[in-house]
């Protein structure tokens, strides 16, 4: 497969690596940047983030580095675009191989993951779908996703029973107070205004996909997702959308993926009024997802303007620039 458009961050763009210290931008007022105090710590030891130790209900957010996350509430967990495996694909050194092959690191996965009933992936490239099948097969969630993401997990062996078609707009109630509505998205493009690995898959692979240029994007959502009593969090896999795919939106909290190049004409403030402005901004898919998830993170993408828009777009709002695996709450 040629996959088009590739350039210094692969996929995602043009933009230059984020300076030493950035991710540390703060502000006065309700929007400055806030983070969790675990720089310098591994991930996997992370601790309960700032603002008191969760209660049993409250709706805990872990970031798992690129778009991913994990939401608990009580006993029920949702996962979006679950990917902890993050192998070398030669992306940041200049020799991004296509070929490279897909890889599952069980032991990580299986580490943090939880017990999902619910796995909502984004589209279907590698730093997004590569370790589902292994969370679908080992814990029997069910997977929403596109139809591409249908085939795909299917040729991994995944039972259709599992599988959930979404193309959005659907708003599908899981019981007990569990509501997640999918929203038709756009993936990001490069500073040519190219998408990276497009294309859709209407059938089942003969052979499972091996290697990273197997897996087409297969078309973009985005999800809010919302517990009963718990904030409604806007999650997005890629930097671009469609205004009138948002309307009626109003997330508490939004993760929003960080744009690496200007193709997308106002991306931050547009956004943010098709969302109502939320409440609390927190910034995604801006890390080097070939690193290992130790504290503090690399990051990858132009950190610092985002934070800026989104302060001078929307002043109210507050900026929460996560950390790997950190226990956090936006009450």
């Amino acid at each position: 497969m040629q996959l088009p458009g590739l350039d210094r961050r692969a996929f995602l763009g043009t933009a230059a690596a984020a300076g030493a210290g950035l991710v540390t931008v703060a502000a006065a007022g309700p929007a400055a940047a806030d983070r969790p105090g675990t720089a310098g710590t591994a991930a996997s030891g992370a601790t309960a983030a700032t603002g008191g130790a969760p209660s049993a209900t409250d709706t805990v957010y872990r970031w798992f580095g690129t778009a991913g996350w994990r939401i608990d509430h009580g006993a029920r967990t949702v996962l979006f675009d679950p990917y902890l495996t993050r192998f070398t694909t030669g992306l940041y050194d200049g020799t991004f191989s296509e070929r490279t092959a897909l890889t599952v690191n069980t032991r990580l996965v299986d580490a943090h993951v939880g017990r999902p009933e619910l796995v909502l992936v984004s589209h279907s490239h590698w730093d997004h779908i590569n370790d589902v099948p292994h969370i679908a097969r080992t814990t029997g969630a069910t997977v929403v996703g596109t139809e591409t993401t249908y085939h795909l997990l299917r040729a991994w062996g995944v039972p259709a029973a599992q599988l959930v078609v979404v193309r959005g707009g659907e708003v599908l109630d899981f019981g007990g107070g569990l509501v997640v509505e999918a929203v038709a998205s756009r993936h990001s493009r490069n500073a040519r205004h190219q998408y990276f690995a497009p294309g859709t898959v209407h059938a089942a692979p003969a052979r499972p996909p091996a290697t990273v240029g197997d897996l087409v994007e297969g078309d973009t959502l985005a999800f809010q997702v919302a517990f009963a009593g718990g904030p409604s969090a806007f999650l997005m896999g890629a930097s671009d959308f469609a205004e009138r795919e948002l309307a009626g939106l109003r997330p508490d909290v939004a993760m929003v993926a960080v744009p690496s190049s200007t193709a997308t004409h106002r991306y931050v403030p547009r956004l943010l009024a098709a969302l109502g402005r939320p409440r609390t901004v927190v910034p995604v898919h801006w890390d080097r997802f070939e690193t290992e998830l130790v504290n503090p993170v690399q990051p990858d993408a132009d950190l610092g303007p985002f934070l800026a828009q989104v302060r001078q777009a929307a002043p109210g709002t507050r900026v929460v620039v996560p950390d790997y695996l950190t226990p956090r709450t936006f009450r």
